[in-house]
Protein backbone atom coordinates (compact mmCIF):
# COMPACT_ATOMS: atom_id res chain seq x y z
CA UNK A 1 0.00 0.00 0.00
CA UNK A 2 1.69 3.12 -0.68
CA UNK A 3 2.69 5.73 1.92
CA UNK A 4 0.23 9.00 1.89
CA UNK A 5 1.92 11.38 -0.75
CA UNK A 6 2.00 15.10 1.32
CA UNK A 7 3.96 16.28 4.06
CA UNK A 8 2.66 18.16 6.97
CA UNK A 9 3.50 21.34 5.31
CA UNK A 10 2.11 20.37 2.26
CA UNK A 11 -1.04 19.60 3.67
CA UNK A 12 -1.11 22.92 6.34
CA UNK A 13 -0.90 24.49 2.26
CA UNK A 14 -3.66 22.75 0.83
CA UNK A 15 -5.31 23.43 4.37
CA UNK A 16 -5.32 26.72 4.19
CA UNK A 17 -6.06 26.75 -0.13
CA UNK A 18 -9.41 25.09 1.02
CA UNK A 19 -10.28 27.15 4.25
CA UNK A 20 -9.75 30.34 2.33
CA UNK A 21 -12.07 29.93 -0.24
CA UNK A 22 -14.94 28.33 1.74
CA UNK A 23 -14.20 29.68 4.89
CA UNK A 24 -12.58 33.17 3.99
CA UNK A 25 -13.29 35.75 6.51
CA UNK A 26 -15.81 33.41 8.39
CA UNK A 27 -18.69 31.38 8.57
CA UNK A 28 -21.36 33.95 9.19
CA UNK A 29 -24.08 30.95 9.18
CA UNK A 30 -21.73 28.81 12.20
CA UNK A 31 -21.22 32.39 13.77
CA UNK A 32 -25.01 33.62 13.99
CA UNK A 33 -27.05 30.70 14.06
CA UNK A 34 -24.92 28.29 16.56
CA UNK A 35 -24.13 28.51 20.01
CA UNK A 36 -20.42 29.18 20.22
CA UNK A 37 -20.27 26.21 23.12
CA UNK A 38 -22.23 24.28 21.18
CA UNK A 39 -20.97 20.73 20.91
CA UNK A 40 -22.02 17.68 18.34
CA UNK A 41 -20.39 14.03 17.36
CA UNK A 42 -20.58 13.41 13.60
CA UNK A 43 -20.20 10.11 11.69
CA UNK A 44 -18.70 9.96 8.12
CA UNK A 45 -20.86 7.40 6.49
CA UNK A 46 -20.45 5.29 2.82
CA UNK A 47 -23.87 5.90 1.48
CA UNK A 48 -22.94 3.34 -2.09
CA UNK A 49 -19.99 0.90 -2.54
CA UNK A 50 -16.99 3.24 -1.95
CA UNK A 51 -13.45 1.87 -2.20
CA UNK A 52 -11.97 4.86 0.68
CA UNK A 53 -8.98 7.22 -0.04
CA UNK A 54 -8.39 10.46 1.42
CA UNK A 55 -9.07 9.51 5.43
CA UNK A 56 -5.23 10.87 6.52
CA UNK A 57 -6.65 14.65 5.50
CA UNK A 58 -9.82 14.47 7.73
CA UNK A 59 -8.10 14.98 10.95
CA UNK A 60 -6.16 17.79 9.97
CA UNK A 61 -8.49 19.48 8.48
CA UNK A 62 -11.34 19.49 11.35
CA UNK A 63 -8.21 20.04 13.96
CA UNK A 64 -7.20 23.23 12.28
CA UNK A 65 -10.52 24.51 13.48
CA UNK A 66 -10.53 22.26 16.17
CA UNK A 67 -7.65 20.86 17.89
CA UNK A 68 -8.97 19.50 21.00
CA UNK A 69 -11.55 17.68 18.75
CA UNK A 70 -11.39 13.51 19.21
CA UNK A 71 -11.25 11.44 15.52
CA UNK A 72 -11.64 7.91 15.49
CA UNK A 73 -10.69 6.45 12.11
CA UNK A 74 -13.19 3.04 11.74
CA UNK A 75 -11.36 1.88 8.23
CA UNK A 76 -8.42 2.62 5.88
CA UNK A 77 -7.43 4.17 2.59
CA UNK A 78 -7.78 1.12 -0.28
CA UNK A 79 -10.74 -0.59 1.74
CA UNK A 80 -14.13 -1.96 0.08
CA UNK A 81 -16.88 -0.31 1.99
CA UNK A 82 -20.90 -0.70 1.82
CA UNK A 83 -23.34 1.33 1.72
CA UNK A 84 -24.15 2.11 5.32
CA UNK A 85 -20.18 1.56 6.56
CA UNK A 86 -18.49 4.18 8.89
CA UNK A 87 -15.31 5.65 7.89
CA UNK A 88 -14.63 8.19 10.44
CA UNK A 89 -16.36 9.87 13.81
CA UNK A 90 -15.22 13.39 14.95
CA UNK A 91 -16.66 14.69 18.61
CA UNK A 92 -15.55 18.82 19.03
CA UNK A 93 -17.15 21.84 18.75
CA UNK A 94 -20.45 22.28 16.84
CA UNK A 95 -19.10 25.60 15.01
CA UNK A 96 -15.70 23.77 13.85
CA UNK A 97 -17.00 20.65 12.46
CA UNK A 98 -19.41 22.48 10.96
CA UNK A 99 -17.49 25.13 9.16
CA UNK A 100 -14.72 22.58 8.33
CA UNK A 101 -17.39 19.60 7.31
CA UNK A 102 -17.76 20.70 3.06
CA UNK A 103 -13.59 20.82 2.73
CA UNK A 104 -13.12 17.30 4.75
CA UNK A 105 -16.15 15.71 2.77
CA UNK A 106 -14.85 17.17 -1.10
CA UNK A 107 -11.87 15.64 -0.83
CA UNK A 108 -12.46 12.22 0.75
CA UNK A 109 -14.85 11.95 -2.18
CA UNK A 110 -13.07 13.47 -4.90
CA UNK A 111 -10.34 10.95 -3.92
CA UNK A 112 -12.47 8.05 -3.25
CA UNK A 113 -13.87 8.21 -6.31
CA UNK A 114 -10.86 7.80 -8.45
CA UNK A 115 -9.87 4.26 -6.17
CA UNK A 116 -13.13 3.43 -6.59
CA UNK A 117 -13.15 3.73 -10.61
CA UNK A 118 -9.20 2.64 -10.23
CA UNK A 119 -10.42 -0.42 -8.55
CA UNK A 120 -13.19 -1.45 -11.36
CA UNK A 121 -10.72 -1.50 -14.08
CA UNK A 122 -8.33 -3.10 -11.90
CA UNK A 123 -10.72 -6.09 -11.14
CA UNK A 124 -11.85 -5.90 -15.27
CA UNK A 125 -8.22 -7.27 -16.17
CA UNK A 126 -7.55 -9.53 -12.79
CA UNK A 127 -6.09 -12.94 -14.22
CA UNK A 128 -4.07 -11.26 -17.09
CA UNK A 129 -0.36 -10.14 -17.22
CA UNK A 130 -1.13 -6.31 -17.92
CA UNK A 131 -1.17 -3.89 -15.08
CA UNK A 132 -3.36 -0.69 -14.81
CA UNK A 133 -1.22 2.74 -15.03
CA UNK A 134 -2.76 6.11 -14.23
CA UNK A 135 -1.53 9.76 -16.14
CA UNK A 136 -0.72 13.32 -15.93
CA UNK A 137 -4.42 14.33 -16.40
CA UNK A 138 -4.60 15.38 -13.11
CA UNK A 139 -6.61 18.11 -11.67
CA UNK A 140 -3.97 21.10 -11.33
CA UNK A 141 -2.99 21.44 -7.61
CA UNK A 142 -3.72 17.75 -6.87
CA UNK A 143 -1.95 15.41 -8.91
CA UNK A 144 -0.16 13.96 -5.73
CA UNK A 145 -3.22 13.32 -4.08
CA UNK A 146 -5.08 12.20 -7.42
CA UNK A 147 -2.47 9.33 -8.37
CA UNK A 148 -2.59 8.66 -4.66
CA UNK A 149 -5.82 7.45 -4.89
CA UNK A 150 -5.08 5.48 -8.04
CA UNK A 151 -2.72 3.34 -5.92
CA UNK A 152 -5.54 2.61 -3.74
CA UNK A 153 -7.43 1.34 -6.57
CA UNK A 154 -4.63 -0.86 -7.22
CA UNK A 155 -3.05 1.26 -10.15
CA UNK A 156 0.33 1.81 -10.44
CA UNK A 157 1.75 5.26 -10.99
CA UNK A 158 3.09 6.44 -14.61
CA UNK A 159 4.94 9.76 -14.79
CA UNK A 160 4.25 12.39 -11.41
CA UNK A 161 5.47 14.20 -14.19
CA UNK A 162 7.88 15.80 -16.97
CA UNK A 163 10.98 15.71 -14.99
CA UNK A 164 10.39 12.20 -14.68
CA UNK A 165 11.28 10.64 -18.08
CA UNK A 166 11.44 11.09 -21.81
CA UNK A 167 8.23 10.77 -23.61
CA UNK A 168 8.05 11.54 -26.64
CA UNK A 169 4.53 11.84 -28.41
CA UNK A 170 3.34 12.98 -31.97
CA UNK A 171 4.06 16.61 -31.31
CA UNK A 172 7.56 15.97 -30.34
CA UNK A 173 7.85 13.86 -33.37
CA UNK A 174 6.41 16.71 -35.60
CA UNK A 175 8.72 19.47 -34.28
CA UNK A 176 11.71 17.25 -33.89
CA UNK A 177 11.32 16.12 -37.56
CA UNK A 178 10.91 12.33 -36.80
CA UNK A 179 11.11 9.13 -34.47
CA UNK A 180 14.92 8.79 -35.02
CA UNK A 181 15.68 12.26 -34.80
CA UNK A 182 14.07 12.24 -30.87
CA UNK A 183 15.87 9.28 -29.71
CA UNK A 184 18.96 10.01 -31.08
CA UNK A 185 18.98 13.59 -29.69
CA UNK A 186 17.34 12.14 -26.01
CA UNK A 187 20.43 9.72 -26.02
CA UNK A 188 22.99 12.61 -26.49
CA UNK A 189 21.30 14.07 -23.29
CA UNK A 190 22.01 10.94 -21.67
CA UNK A 191 18.37 9.72 -21.06
CA UNK A 192 17.85 5.94 -20.14
CA UNK A 193 14.28 6.56 -19.87
CA UNK A 194 13.18 7.22 -23.18
CA UNK A 195 9.64 5.96 -24.12
CA UNK A 196 8.16 6.48 -27.80
CA UNK A 197 4.31 6.82 -28.59
CA UNK A 198 3.38 5.31 -32.00
CA UNK A 199 0.86 5.44 -33.60
CA UNK A 200 1.23 2.99 -36.61
CA UNK A 201 3.47 -0.23 -36.97
CA UNK A 202 5.91 1.70 -39.10
CA UNK A 203 6.39 3.58 -36.01
CA UNK A 204 6.60 0.91 -33.96
CA UNK A 205 9.50 -0.27 -36.46
CA UNK A 206 11.17 3.14 -36.76
CA UNK A 207 11.41 3.41 -32.43
CA UNK A 208 12.55 -0.03 -32.07
CA UNK A 209 15.71 0.59 -34.48
CA UNK A 210 16.28 4.02 -33.02
CA UNK A 211 16.39 2.11 -29.54
CA UNK A 212 13.27 3.27 -27.48
CA UNK A 213 13.73 1.66 -24.21
CA UNK A 214 9.92 1.36 -24.20
CA UNK A 215 6.73 2.31 -26.39
CA UNK A 216 3.28 3.71 -25.57
CA UNK A 217 0.71 2.63 -28.64
CA UNK A 218 -1.63 4.86 -28.96
CA UNK A 219 -5.16 4.40 -29.87
CA UNK A 220 -4.50 0.69 -31.42
CA UNK A 221 -7.34 -1.63 -31.85
CA UNK A 222 -6.86 -5.24 -30.69
CA UNK A 223 -5.45 -6.80 -33.86
CA UNK A 224 -3.01 -3.96 -34.58
CA UNK A 225 -1.52 -3.92 -30.96
CA UNK A 226 -1.09 -8.23 -31.51
CA UNK A 227 1.11 -6.91 -34.45
CA UNK A 228 2.67 -4.46 -32.74
CA UNK A 229 4.09 -7.08 -29.84
CA UNK A 230 4.87 -9.60 -32.20
CA UNK A 231 7.17 -6.72 -34.11
CA UNK A 232 8.49 -6.10 -30.44
CA UNK A 233 9.15 -9.58 -29.78
CA UNK A 234 8.94 -8.86 -26.05
CA UNK A 235 12.42 -6.92 -26.37
CA UNK A 236 10.90 -3.59 -24.81
CA UNK A 237 7.49 -2.88 -22.12
CA UNK A 238 4.61 -1.75 -24.38
CA UNK A 239 2.06 0.39 -23.18
CA UNK A 240 -1.28 0.83 -24.60
CA UNK A 241 -3.29 3.73 -24.59
CA UNK A 242 -6.16 5.54 -25.87
CA UNK A 243 -9.99 5.17 -25.54
CA UNK A 244 -9.63 2.56 -23.11
CA UNK A 245 -12.95 2.05 -20.90
CA UNK A 246 -14.37 -0.53 -18.92
CA UNK A 247 -15.92 -1.92 -21.88
CA UNK A 248 -12.39 -2.37 -24.22
CA UNK A 249 -9.82 -2.34 -21.55
CA UNK A 250 -10.27 -6.83 -21.18
CA UNK A 251 -9.85 -7.24 -24.94
CA UNK A 252 -6.59 -5.04 -24.69
CA UNK A 253 -5.66 -6.38 -21.94
CA UNK A 254 -5.59 -10.00 -23.68
CA UNK A 255 -3.18 -8.94 -26.70
CA UNK A 256 -0.20 -9.57 -23.71
CA UNK A 257 0.17 -5.69 -23.87
CA UNK A 258 2.21 -5.04 -20.44
CA UNK A 259 0.96 -1.55 -18.82
CA UNK A 260 -2.61 -0.01 -20.05
CA UNK A 261 -2.71 3.87 -19.06
CA UNK A 262 -6.24 5.53 -18.44
CA UNK A 263 -6.77 8.58 -18.36
CA UNK A 264 -9.89 9.02 -17.16
CA UNK A 265 -9.06 7.57 -13.74
CA UNK A 266 -8.38 11.15 -12.51
CA UNK A 267 -9.62 13.17 -15.57
CA UNK A 268 -12.92 12.48 -14.74
CA UNK A 269 -13.93 9.71 -12.08
CA UNK A 270 -17.23 11.08 -10.32
CA UNK A 271 -17.22 11.45 -6.70
CA UNK A 272 -18.81 9.05 -4.32
CA UNK A 273 -21.62 9.52 -2.23
CA UNK A 274 -20.38 10.23 1.49
CA UNK A 275 -22.05 11.90 4.40
CA UNK A 276 -21.39 12.97 7.12
CA UNK A 277 -24.37 12.51 9.77
CA UNK A 278 -24.68 14.61 12.92
CA UNK A 279 -26.14 13.57 17.08
CA UNK A 280 -26.13 16.33 19.42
Amino acid sequence: MSPFPLTEQEIDAFIDMAFAEDIGPGDVTCSTVIPADASLTATMNAREATVVAGLPLVAPIFRRLDPACTVTAHTTDGEWLQPGDKLITIEGKARALLSAERTALNIVQHLSGIATLTRQYVDMIDGTDARLLDTRKTIPGLRKLGKYATGMGGAKNHRMGLFDAVMIKDNHIAVAGSISKAVRSAKAAGRTDIQVECDTLEQVHEALQAGAHSLLLDNMPPAVLRSALDIVNSAIPCEASGGVNLDTILAIAETGVDYISVGRLTQSAPAVDIGLDYSA
